[in-house]
């Protein structure tokens, strides 16, 4: 592959998104999980507030057990595959779309936005129930033996509404933080990957910058979506009564609950996910090209001519021409309109013209 066309070659091809995108999703949740149970346990209302990243990890594990930093991952890995194989390809496809309408690069970053926001509804669509069980078991005592019986427990006690309560709040966090996220990480590559080829220490640099700087600026809205998920202090019925609860329990300090958790999971996920997603587009694009290279069939776009052959154009008006000579590269040509002075004849009949290499 030409590396020049990395960036290019990939962006037609869904199933690759999709591929790339579904691992990557995988990787980022599974990897940085353990991370975000603290940041859900920091989050919480219920809890004092005041312990940092390490001392409710250390907690979490002394109290728990060793294994209860990743209670809930297999939610994760059910919610993350399907909606970032949407999320990515949604993604590429309306980028695609958008810059093919423009005649001008001025509002390529609008347009990474935009088509981030709209993926991102097809993204939480998905997400958002897998959220729902995997914060319910992340919680204090949490009475949930495994994934499938927190969902079938949340279906049963509270119903289909239970898992898409918090929709509308991820929406609203989640649109803004993608549009962030996804403008950061394009400005960042064209600072640090201007070539725009596959670079990976550029992808996890640009990564990580775009999700940090997201992950603070959503904090609040992210701390409402908790609340709303998990139903610490009661019954919390939307985005408008949870902020008014985190504002009664915690006050103006309560909406930034897990800032620094926050921000410390996004940065490596962020990196983790788009590197994994650009790594798996990059191998699967080149393993692609290599099947139609050498595969069965073969494709004839042009012949080769044979070689010491050379093709001599002549432009000859339909009308009777006098005797005449003329010099050209390789030699001198006579042309005579009844005759030749050569002695060389190889006339076809009804011919009115002899062309001779002297």
């Amino acid at each position: 592959m030409n590396f020049e066309d990395y960036e290019s070659l990939p962006t037609n091809n869904v199933v690759t998104h999709m591929t790339a995108g579904a691992i990557a999703g995988i990787m980022e949740h599974c990897v940085m999980y353990p991370l975000d149970s603290v940041k859900t346990r920091m989050q919480s209302l219920s809890a004092a507030g005041r312990e940092g990243i390490v001392d409710t990890f250390l907690k979490m594990v002394r109290h728990e057990g060793f294994f209860r930093p990743v209670r809930g991952m297999s939610a994760m890995v059910v919610g993350a595959g399907p909606s970032h194989a949407l999320y990515f390809s949604c993604y590429e496809y309306l980028k695609n779309i958008f810059i093919k309408q423009t005649t001008t690069a001025r509002y390529h970053t609008v347009i990474y936005g935009a088509s981030g926001c709209i993926s991102t509804l097809l993204h939480d669509g998905i997400m958002n129930p897998a959220e729902v069980v995997k914060q319910r078991m992340q919680m204090v005592n949490s009475p949930y033996k495994s994934a499938v019986h927190c969902f079938a427990d949340i279906y049963r006690r509270e119903g289909v509404p239970a898992f898409y309560r918090s929709y509308t709040t991820q929406l609203t966090m989640n649109v803004p933080f993608q549009s962030i996220h996804f403008m950061v990480y394009e400005l960042a590559q064209k600072i640090t990957n201007k070539d725009g080829t596959y670079n990976p220490a550029a992808h996890m640099v640009s990564g990580a910058l775009a999700g940090a700087v997201a992950a603070a600026v959503t904090t609040p809205l992210d701390v409402c979506k908790t609340l709303l998920n998990t139903q610490q202090v009661g019954t919390t019925a939307g985005l408008v009564d949870a902020v008014k609860k985190v504002y009664i329990f915690g006050g103006p300090t309560g909406y930034f609950r897990g800032l620094g958790a926050r921000v410390m999971y996004q940065m490596p996920a962020t990196a983790i996910c788009w590197s994994t997603y650009e790594f798996f587009k990059y191998l699967l694009t080149t393993t692609t090209e290599v099947r139609l290279v050498n595969g069965p069939t073969s494709v004839v776009l042009a012949e080769e001519s044979p070689k010491h052959e050379t093709t001599e154009k002549i432009n000859l008006k339909p009308r009777e021409l006098p005797a005449m000579s003329g010099a050209g590269i390789y030699g001198s040509i006579s042309f005579n309109t009844m005759h030749s002075d050569t002695g060389y004849t190889n006339r076809r009949k009804d011919s009115i013209l002899d062309i001779v290499h002297t």
